[in-house]
């Protein structure tokens, strides 16, 4: 009888010590902006099932949003102070996030990332708040047979196209006559970041800048200066020319390069694999140098920490968690693109040495450039956008730069400098 007690007994010690476990894992809320993307919402799932079954401390709970919804679904939440632990943000928005109050500073262990590609890296005012487990950077694409008949030199790393022999290899595509238009600038994508993605690279390859870095107080100077004034000329005069267009339809924009419309498409990683299947010898070549370096966008999407967690630790131990190359691979190998670290890069089936997308790494580590790392560049890219947009169609190269100059420094002003002062 005793014994029956004492088993009885310990059958109920061994319940209550379990259920004491259970009651000690701490719930973790967790935003996440690829809903409607199966692939990356089944990956994701992945991480956090695994996370939750590899430790009795914590277990995430994933939110999805739609892309196009996620920021302001972020917006709103801190407005109504109900934001999650752990939140994901695309890069550049990263130190507005910051500034404003959104995010704290990151507290995992830095010796993990010291091998990331430095877009994949997100400090502000000079600390960590957010790590990305891919990059995304752009490439000039063509074919190996078209430069073949045009009789142009494959340019590379090392020996960039400089800005004559860029602008001697779109004169020799348009009077082929082989193509309606040289170059595709992607000009259809207005509506979102891709000119402040895509178009800066080449105002920074020609020396100028959305503002002056050294203190991120004014963009005199910087985007109306003799480098960016010469940037302008020379970005419309590629309309002007004939060379791009400057109004171009969703479609054009999606199959234009497969069907011979371009010669050359300056693309981004994340389409790289539509020019791949467009032909046998499609061919990825890095940024010309058009007078400071050859120059591409960094940055993706990246975890943080809301400002508003009580549970940083737990939040950071989950960010931690994801950095492993196996999640790094999976997330190239379903969305296509690059990988934060040559390891994970190596396991990949497109970025692994001899892959067919090998080269974007290293654009992205050799030529990669982040956006200005400021508050004021959400702002600073719509100005932008619209800058481009209208030098593009005929207008004032230097009445659109000082007016964008102006918006510009007005807008750093009714922020109080964005905390650079």
């Amino acid at each position: 009888m005793n014994r029956l007690w004492k088993i009885a007994g310990l059958g109920l010690l061994a319940a209550a010590l379990t259920s004491s476990s259970a009651m000690a894992q701490t719930a973790l809320s967790m935003w996440y902006h690829g809903a409607g993307n199966e692939v990356e919402s089944k990956i994701i799932n992945q991480i956090v099932a695994d996370f939750n079954a590899s430790q009795s401390n914590w277990t995430v709970e994933l939110q999805s949003f739609p892309t196009p919804a996620y920021n302001d679904s972020v917006v709103a939440g801190a407005l109504a102070g109900n934001l999650p632990d752990i939140l994901d943000v695309d890069g550049p928005n990263m130190p507005n996030w910051a500034w404003a109050g959104y995010m704290q500073p990151l507290t995992i262990n830095e010796a993990k990332i010291e091998n990331f590609l430095p877009g994949a890296k997100g400090y502000w005012d000079g600390k960590l708040y957010s790590i990305g487990l891919w990059d995304a950077t752009i490439s000039l694409v063509t074919r190996t047979s078209t430069l073949e008949k045009l009789g142009l030199r494959t340019p590379t790393l090392k020996q960039p196209w400089t800005r004559d022999e860029f602008m001697a290899a779109l004169k020799a595509a348009k009077t082929s006559g082989n193509f309606p238009y040289a170059l595709d600038l992607a000009m259809q994508n207005n509506g979102g970041g891709w000119y402040a993605y895509g178009l800066t690279p080449l105002l920074w390859s020609f020396g100028g800048d959305l503002v002056d870095r050294s203190t991120y107080l004014t963009a005199e100077g910087a985007l109306n200066g003799d480098n960016a004034m010469a940037f302008g000329e020379w970005f419309q005069a590629l309309f002007t020319g004939g060379y791009a267009e400057a109004t171009q339809s969703q479609a054009d924009r999606e199959t234009g390069f497969a069907k011979g419309r371009y010669a050359f498409s300056w693309q981004g990683s994340g389409t790289a694999t539509k020019a791949l299947a467009a032909f046998d010898d499609t061919v990825f070549l890095p940024a010309p140098d058009l007078g400071h370096g050859g120059k591409v966008g960094a940055a993706s999407w990246q975890f943080g920490v809301s400002k508003t967690s009580k549970h940083p630790e737990g939040a950071a131990a989950f960010i931690e968690f994801a950095l492993q190359d196996k999640y790094l691979a999976a997330f190239s190998d379903g969305i296509g693109l690059i990988p934060a670290t040559t390891t994970a890069a190596a396991l990949t089936k497109n970025y692994r040495p001899g892959g067919p997308l090998e080269q974007f790494f290293a654009f992205s580590n050799e030529q990669g450039m982040v956006r200005p790392v400021t508050p004021g560049f959400a702002v600073e890219s719509v100005v932008f956008r619209k800058a481009m947009g209208d030098i593009a169609n005929g207008a004032s190269v230097a009445d659109t730069l000082d007016a964008a100059v102006d918006e510009i420094n007005a807008d750093i002003e009714r922020n109080n400098g964005y905390g650079h002062r």
